[in-house]
């Protein structure tokens, strides 16, 4: 089955979904941002199928998720490091996390915290900011047509392989 191209779409969230939409690149990421690197590595850390693995990655390399260099050990390898844009993904990692932690998980069951290495705490909750600081509800947004950024005050942008 063929997914519908999201690359044109004028919402933000359908073309961000076009690029990290499948789930398994999401745990690519995560596994990335716990310092994983090698292809044998993410296969085995979440049994992927080589080929859907590979897939994956030169996607998400195409898109500038992730950069491929040499294995910092001077071997023939090459391994998969995360872009800005792949480590700005963790802040959907994490609100993905939290929304789990809530709604997916009974009392007291156990399950896999993130927490401040430093405090060795679990990481404050996130929450929807408005611009002076106010804590937003669904209620208090709106979606508007707009502009994209000037490229000066915003990061790279991603690119999108060609499907």
């Amino acid at each position: 089955m063929r997914r519908t191209c999201l690359k044109t779409a004028e919402c933000p969230v359908a073309r961000s979904l076009d690029i990290v939409g499948d789930w398994w690149t999401l745990l690519i990421v995560r596994d990335a941002l716990k310092g994983v690197r090698r292809f044998g590595e993410f296969q085995k850390n979440l049994g992927m199928a080589k080929n859907i693995l590979s897939t994956r990655l030169r996607e998400m390399v195409a898109a500038g998720i992730m950069e491929t260099r040499p294995a910092e050990d001077g071997s023939a390898h090459s391994e998969y490091h995360l872009t800005e844009a792949g480590q700005r993904l963790q802040t959907v990692l994490v609100a993905l996390r939290q929304w789990g932690e809530q709604y997916l998980f009974a009392p007291g069951e156990p399950m896999m915290m993130a927490v401040d290495k430093e405090k060795e705490e679990p990481i404050r909750r996130l929450e929807l900011m408005a611009r002076d600081g106010r804590a937003l509800t669904s209620a208090d947004i709106a979606i508007q047509k707009g502009r994209a950024p000037h490229p000066a005050k915003s990061s790279r942008r991603v690119s999108r392989p060609a499907r």
